[in-house]
């Protein structure tokens, strides 16, 4: 490939024209109390806090970077792309607890990440001249600190870890390719699970069935050991899912999606911080293509009503609770709302915000056996969860 330079200058830094600032990152409890803390982390002047959050956060190496480094000559590879390994010698001479460090600048970020990928496609044959794989890497290190370009989550937690610190693992049951034209002849397994990583935690198998139970509950069970990816060209019907089909409701499309969405969220990620999430493309002249587009909108508003619903629903159980732990009659009048005052005043309000009366009932048949408290879950959102099925956690008050 040849590749032109739109940002950058032959023979200067990717990052000549880009100012940086220091910056600093943490995360607190309610109670102040510090849960992470970062001093001293560099970003683009340009960078949100945000931003820089999430960098510090979530995407830093934090363990095993040694804080020596030595390059490591190939003959065929360009020095500039030498990968780099612990320099034994050097991190002898330090004191055991400062021989490893943790990433603190994005400019190493965006260095492991560029250089990783320029390192692959040099050794694949992708650059015509070693000119090209050094604009193709100053192009990448400078879009990504102006945020222009970003890959998927799993490039920056493992991306370059092997090529720029030596960090390594054993093999997985992942292939990769040899040669620029990928076929199943020149596959090979690498030799660590840190030296090529994947590019992305999605796989996507193709759809050759149109009958969707011969495929959708296959996927289900695929869905349990990978990452799901589909393209639902295939699924299509005549008619939009719910229409009458005889004397029965077609089950089109948005019922089996939602079937692979409940298996996703039951799969852990490969990564430390978030869940699996399934990834689906319909296209635009799917008959269900507006109930797809309308999809997560929805799902989105089935969670704020969670959200809100059960914090209205505990006040007023909590409410209804006390007007009868703090009744003062006699027998059962103190659980009778019409021989107590307060308790017909709570129950009003109960009602009159949509709380069911099964749980009005339960929490005063609660109070008549003798309980003065009572435990019920309110949720509240799951912060970097994706996919459809937003994440709720419960919180225990």
């Amino acid at each position: 490939m040849k590749i032109e330079r739109r940002f950058t200058t032959s023979g200067q830094s990717p990052y000549a024209s880009i100012e940086f600032r220091t910056t600093k990152s943490e995360i607190r409890n309610p109670d102040g109390s510090v849960v992470f803390s970062l001093d001293n982390i560099e970003v683009p002047a340009s960078w949100s806090q945000v931003a820089a959050d999430v960098l510090a956060q979530k995407y830093f190496r934090k363990a095993g970077v040694p804080a020596r480094l030595k390059r490591v000559e190939e003959n065929a590879v360009p020095s500039f792309l030498w990968r780099s390994v612990a320099d034994a010698e050097a991190l002898a001479d330090l004191p055991k607890d400062q021989r490893a460090t943790s990433e603190t600048k994005a400019q190493q970020v965006f260095d492991r990440l560029a250089g990783a990928w320029t390192y692959w496609g040099w050794k694949g044959g992708y650059f015509d001249t070693e000119e090209d794989a050094q604009a193709f890497s100053d192009e990448l290190r400078h879009m990504l600190a102006r945020q222009m370009a970003a890959p998927n989550s799993p490039q920056w937690f493992n991306t370059g870890l092997h090529w720029a610190y030596g960090v390594d693992g054993p093999a997985r049951a992942t292939f990769t390719s040899t040669t620029p034209t990928a076929s199943s002849s020149n596959r090979r397994a690498p030799t660590s699970i840190r030296s090529r990583t994947p590019a992305s935690s999605s796989r996507s198998p193709t759809i050759s069935s149109t009958t969707a139970a011969s495929w959708t509950f296959g996927c289900a069970r695929r869905g349990c050991s990978i990452w799901l990816g589909l393209r639902l060209q295939l699924l299509q019907s005549a008619r939009r899912e719910g229409e009458a089909f005889g004397r029965r409701l077609l089950l089109g499309l948005m019922s089996f999606l939602k079937i692979g969405d409940r298996a996703a969220g039951a799969i852990k990620s490969g990564g430390t911080t978030r869940r699996a999430a399934k990834m689906v493309v319909v296209d635009v002249d799917h008959p269900d293509i507006e109930a797809f587009v309308e999809w997560k909108v929805k799902e989105e508003e089935k969670v704020a009503a969670l959200v809100a619903g059960s914090k209205i629903v505990k006040k007023h159980l909590k409410a209804i609770l006390r007007a009868c732990v703090n009744c003062q009659g006699s027998n059962d009048d103190c659980f009778n709302a019409e021989m107590n005052p307060a308790l017909k005043r709570e129950i009003k309000l109960a009602r009159r915000e949509e709380v069911p009366d099964a749980l009005i009932k339960r929490v005063i048949e609660y109070a008549r056996q003798g309980f003065k408290d009572m435990e019920f879950d309110t949720y509240k959102h799951r912060l970097g969860q994706r996919g459809v099925s937003h994440r709720l956690r419960p919180e225990f008050q």
